[in-house]
């Protein structure tokens, strides 16, 4: 069940996303997603001045004569949104210094995307995921359907839980039967066991990614070694804060997504999530 700020936090996403999302819709939504793909549709036989790229050298062996394959534009898209639920996604200002919380940053993010695809005809589907894949909402289309996800996003979960990204990816790899495109919203905090997952998926998917994080996990102070607390587990660990900033840093986060091929931005718990959304896709991600 949605809790009442969550509720008012959905209805503040609609008159805040309508004018933001109107204004991507106008270009950089439809220059990145829509008419990008393409789908196969037949073979026929090779025609002078035909592009021999796509020959298709299978049935040119079996006939003896030359044949292409001939695709056809995609003409509608099929979004799927992967949300992060664990336990760091709670960590933030909380409203204080302009900062909101990683969860409500990701949640912002999902709605407008999912509002875009609801304006633009286009299907889309919703995967969270903590220690596990949480919720899986296959991509339709529909007003109805695009309000349940939003709906989703916004969810809160009742108990803090780790993170399995690499479970959520292997489970879209498996879910998505046609070309789609796949955002991942995540602070990417955790084991990198998601490396191999992600590579998979590149394969046939279109893959952006929102780093989510927040100012002061940059910000421990070189205070030698200290003891904090997981905000996934609960678990006590010591760790040398002299050294903290090099193994959580935004920069080589985002650094060892973008090496696979991944078209992704970092946004900050104070960043404005609608001009990041732009500033993303006008850059071509």
């Amino acid at each position: 069940m949605l809790t009442a700020d969550e509720l008012r936090q959905i209805g503040r996403l609609h008159v805040q996303v309508g004018r933001s999302v109107d204004a991507l819709l106008a270009g950089e939504y439809r220059s990145m997603f829509r008419g990008s793909g393409m789908e196969f549709e037949e073979v026929r036989c090779y025609n002078p001045g035909d592009d021999i790229r796509r020959i298709d050298w299978n049935v040119t062996a079996r006939s003896g004569e030359p044949f292409i394959k001939v695709f056809r534009e995609e003409r509608e898209l099929t979004m799927l949104l992967i949300v992060d639920r664990s336990g760091s996604v709670r960590f933030g200002g909380g409203g204080q210094d302009g900062r909101t919380d990683k969860r409500l940053q990701i949640a912002r993010l999902a709605g407008a995307m999912a509002y875009a695809a609801l304006r633009s005809n286009d299907r889309v589907g919703l995967l969270t995921f903590s220690d596990g894949v949480e919720q899986y909402v296959p991509p339709r289309k529909s007003r109805g359907h695009a309000w349940q996800v939003i709906r989703a996003a916004f969810e809160t979960l009742d108990a803090d839980h780790g993170t399995n990204l690499a479970a959520a990816l292997t489970h879209a790899q498996k879910v998505l039967k046609r070309r789609s495109a796949v955002i991942v919203l995540s602070d990417f905090l955790g084991p990198s066991t998601w490396t191999e997952p992600l590579r998979l998926l590149l394969r046939r998917h279109r893959v952006h990614a929102f780093m989510v994080h927040d100012p002061l996990e940059n910000g421990l102070p070189d205070l030698g070694l200290v003891t904090v607390q997981d905000a996934e587990t609960g678990a006590l660990h010591t760790v040398d804060a002299n050294n903290w900033h090099a193994q959580t840093s935004v920069e080589r986060r985002l650094m060892d997504v973008r090496r696979l091929g991944v078209r992704a931005t970092a946004v900050s718990t104070r960043d404005d999530a609608f001009v990041k959304l732009h500033a993303h896709f006008r850059s071509g991600g």
